[in-house]
């Protein structure tokens, strides 16, 4: 008993540690779990959408020559009808259709009852017995021949047929409209009724008694009618013929058109109507999804060798999938919708959006791959390969710094402008002319065109859901009016001079190694902010002789100075700054020494520790923060020089720099050697204009 509760408790501990192994694996590779189902949902998404019928191993073009071998038929299929063909039997249908006319009996009833009561206010001349029974019952007669058809409403107009159908009650008829009597028509008939009769002299009694009691009864039952026509026309074939298995369908060279252009698309649907079964389809998923699966493996190989700083970002990974999936899930719902609307959409937004918040080469690559998934759905699929890819070229080297709204305008043209030359290209070639330019096609692209013009607001819309940072949202914080700025300057001067110091000299770094000089600029404005709370204690603040630090130990006067990090991280997130600028604060003395204060220290007896001179990091990076560190310190720095030459400075700056090389600060961003030689040249010439020595002019 005891070695069974022994080898139970063995075996609890044995999967307590196995699950806590798993766990640690679990939380050690979660970025690469992540980015694995990434990979899976947006594919699965995708693959969902695409068509499940099989795919036409052939791909041809009306007006172009059949570049495959000589094409039998592998088995017998119906040659389908051509359009304009289905459209000509519509509209003889629609035209040897006669109309039906429905008589209201009502009506009728109406008419005799009105007729009775009326009779004796017209005929009030005086007459025999007889002769007054001989009226009233001519009258009755009249009435009765009137609505032997009917009677239609003033100025009808009848079109088509005019063989119609009069249906009154269950019954129905067949007769000529010209049967019928018009309202207009009344005087005319009852003259051919009365002329014939001994009442000839009552005639214009007669028509202004009937005047005033006859209504039209007759009317035209449209939904009736165009239900017999829609019922015809479900009827009509759209085959017109029989293609038997191993006949020639056409031989390589030939053109494509006629009656060879429809024997291919009829092989074509065909072909797909036969190949889907529910063994085959699960086969045509399994194809589809490795096809997918290799495009976004590769876009993922793209981002991981050549913008790794996005790969391990999760969140911007998540974005960019996201607004592939967004892009063709849009296009397959307006391909199954009317695909004659597949041009409307704006599928260079994409490029564009990517390009704003990363950079051109990223935004390309992840059109390529858009396109190529789009490819699968589309008809024409080369056609609209090479036309998207073309505008996807244009987009990228368009100039599109939103900051300047014009920009935007003028890529969006330069988008219309390439559609509507590859479009009257590929009719040139199919029709040999542009006299059959479709204009409704041309509407479609400048629709395409203005659609592309809500970039500007799509892009304000993720900037706040995945907290990124566009040129817009950057020159928008660069405006040093802007709340916080201004308090920076009124609480910390000193602080904030010292901001446009190194934002001038780190936009001109970034420039010069081709990073992104707003984003420096940004940043370096905001990387003081958590001075604002306790100014006085930073040197560049104190305008006495007295320093606040006079009175405090090396260890809380380092606090302090360490703490405006911490404060400042929080006075950002607090005033909703993006992330990418509070990276600038977080970084930008990376994990170095309070100097200072840590050599102040180690001049008294008490023991030091060395992690309260030490800032918490991390370090920077990315390009852009370690040019910001350089400029920081190289500007805070620059204070202390005394009689400054040229060599001085260089020397100075090399100093700085290369003390920070040499504690790792750069080990974690992207930045070369070569890069870090460059931004030393710049700031040392910088500091050479800042510093350099005026003449002297005579008293």
């Amino acid at each position: 008993m005891c070695d069974q509760v022994l080898d139970f408790i063995k075996f609890e501990i044995n999967s307590y540690f196995q699950l806590k192994k798993i766990w640690r694996f679990l939380l050690k590779n979660q970025s690469f779990i992540y980015k694995g189902l990434l990979l899976l949902v947006s594919s699965f998404l995708i693959v969902y959408l695409f068509p499940k019928g099989g795919t036409f191993k052939y791909e041809f073009q009306k007006g172009k020559p059949w570049q495959h071998p000589t094409l039998y038929a592998p088995f017998d299929f119906s040659i389908i009808k051509s359009e304009s063909e289905l459209e000509i039997e519509k509209k003889a249908i629609i035209d040897a259709q006669s109309k039906y006319y429905r008589a209201d009996l009502s009506v009728v009833n109406e008419v005799k009852n009105s007729y009775v009561i009326q009779f004796n206010n017209f005929f009030k001349i005086p007459v025999s017995n007889n002769d007054y029974n001989q009226l009233f019952d001519y009258g009755k007669y009249l009435i009765d021949e009137l609505y032997k058809y009917g009677i239609l409403p003033v100025s009808f107009r009848h079109r088509g047929n005019n063989s119609v159908f009069l249906i009154k009650g269950n019954n129905e008829s067949t007769l000529n409209f010209n049967d019928f009597i018009r309202l207009e028509d009344l005087k005319n008939k009852l003259n051919e009724y009365i002329v014939k009769s001994p009442f000839q002299e009552y005639l214009n009694i007669y028509y202004e008694l009937l005047f005033e009691v006859v209504q039209p009864n007759i009317s035209l039952d449209e939904k009736f009618t165009k239900n017999i026509i829609d019922q015809a026309i479900k009827k009509i074939s759209v085959f017109r013929g029989l293609v038997q298995q191993n006949m020639k369908i056409i031989s390589k060279g030939e053109m494509v058109e006629g009656e060879k252009h429809l024997s291919l698309l009829s092989l074509k649907n065909e072909y797909s109507s036969r190949l889907w079964n529910q063994y085959s389809y699960y086969w045509i998923i399994f194809g589809y999804s490795i096809l997918v699966l290799l495009t976004f493996l590769s876009l993922m190989l793209f981002i991981n060798n050549y913008r790794p700083e996005i790969f391990d970002n999760n969140l911007e990974m998540t974005f960019i999938f996201l607004n592939v999936v967004i892009i063709i899930a849009l296009t397959t719902i307006i391909v199954n919708f009317d695909v004659k609307l597949l041009y409307a959409v704006p599928i260079c937004i994409l490029p564009l959006i990517l390009k704003t918040f990363f950079d051109p080469r990223l935004g390309l690559f992840t059109h390529v791959i858009t396109i190529l998934n789009l490819g699968f759905i589309v008809p024409n699929s080369f056609e609209f390969v090479f036309l998207q890819i073309m505008a996807g070229i244009v987009t990228i080297l368009s100039i599109t710094q939103l900051q300047n709204r014009a920009n935007l305008f003028i890529t969006v043209g330069r988008i219309v402008m390439i559609y509507l030359l590859c479009y009257i290209s590929f009719t040139i070639i199919h029709e040999g002319g542009i006299s059959n330019v479709n204009f409704v096609i041309i509407g479609l692209f400048l629709l395409n065109g203005l659609l592309t013009l809500f970039a500007q607001p799509l892009i304000y819309l993720y900037e706040r859901i995945f907290k990124l940072v566009s040129d817009v949202s950057l020159l928008e914080l660069s405006d040093t009016n802007s709340k916080l700025l201004k308090d920076l300057s009124n609480k910390a001067p000193g602080s904030f001079h010292h901001s446009l110091q190194v934002a001038n000299l780190a936009e001109t770094a970034a420039a010069k190694i081709g990073a992104n000089t707003l984003l420096a600029r940004v940043g370096a404005l905001y990387h003081d902010i958590g001075k604002i709370n306790t100014p006085a204690y930073f040197s560049e603040n104190q305008t006495g002789g007295v320093s606040p630090h006079e009175g405090l130990s090396p260890e809380q006067s380092a606090k302090i100075i360490i703490n405006h990090v911490k404060e400042g991280i929080e006075i950002a997130k607090k005033h909703k700054l993006p992330d990418r600028i509070i990276d600038f604060i977080r970084t930008h003395h990376g994990n170095s020494w309070v100097y200072y204060f840590y050599k102040k220290a180690q001049e008294t007896d008490q023991k030091i520790y060395d992690k309260d001179f030490q800032y918490p990091g991390p370090k920077p990076f990315s390009k852009e923060t370690a040019i910001l560190m350089m400029s920081d310190s190289v500007e805070a720095a620059s204070k202390s020089l005394r009689e400054p030459t040229v060599d001085k400075i260089e020397q100075f700056v090399n100093s700085i720099i290369d003390k920070q090389i040499d504690e790792k600060q750069f080990n974690d961003c992207n930045i070369t050697l070569l890069e870090i030689e460059t931004v030393k040249k710049v700031l040392s010439k910088k500091l050479i204009n800042i510093y350099h020595l005026r003449v002297e002019y005579p008293e």
